[in-house]
């Protein structure tokens, strides 16, 4: 009797925490170090301010149940100013694939996930890296945004739930 080939998945680290945190530095660094690696970032999946709850089911869908399985995976960008999904990008075919976002470490994909890393700072310095990063126009959307991230990580306890915990 010939038993199926093991499917081949990528190692899965996820990297959540609040704005600011430094939580997409960490992931191009480790996308960079890590031979084989790549990097999903869910800025690119939220459906505008509103969008972080709306952004893990469809990253379990397109990227983490594919992957897991050992198909191939792709995930629709969100446009931010035409406030619409655009176009289709494939996740390159990886040994660690790493997602990069708020929601990243929600327990809908905690079954697909390896190790969890949380990132933390104090709001502050969060601020002003946020605003460093995306400017002025994302002042009138931080406290709303935060908001919707201090419900999200209570609810999941996603900062007690991780693997590690860091700050920048």
């Amino acid at each position: 009797m010939q038993r199926a080939p093991a499917v081949r998945r990528p190692y899965v680290v996820a990297v959540d925490g609040p704005s600011g945190a430094g939580k997409t530095s960490l992931a191009a660094q480790l996308g960079a170090r890590v031979d084989g690696a790549a990097v999903v970032h869910l800025d690119d999946f939220y459906p505008g301010w509103d969008g972080l709850e709306a952004a893990v089911p469809r990253l379990v869908a397109w990227v983490l149940q594919p992957v897991s399985v050992g198909r191939a995976a792709r995930w629709r960008r969100y446009d931010w100013a035409a406030a619409r999904y655009a176009e289709w990008h494939e996740v390159p075919a990886c040994d660690v694939l790493v997602v990069d976002g708020v929601g990243s470490g929600a327990r809908a994909c905690a079954p697909y996930l390896d190790v969890l890393l949380w990132l933390d700072e104090g709001e502050p310095e969060r601020y002003r890296r946020a605003m460093a990063r995306d400017g002025l126009g994302y002042r009138p959307h931080w406290r709303r945004w935060a908001a919707a991230e201090q419900v999200h990580h209570a609810r999941e306890r996603t900062r007690e739930r991780a693997d590690v915990r860091l700050r920048l």
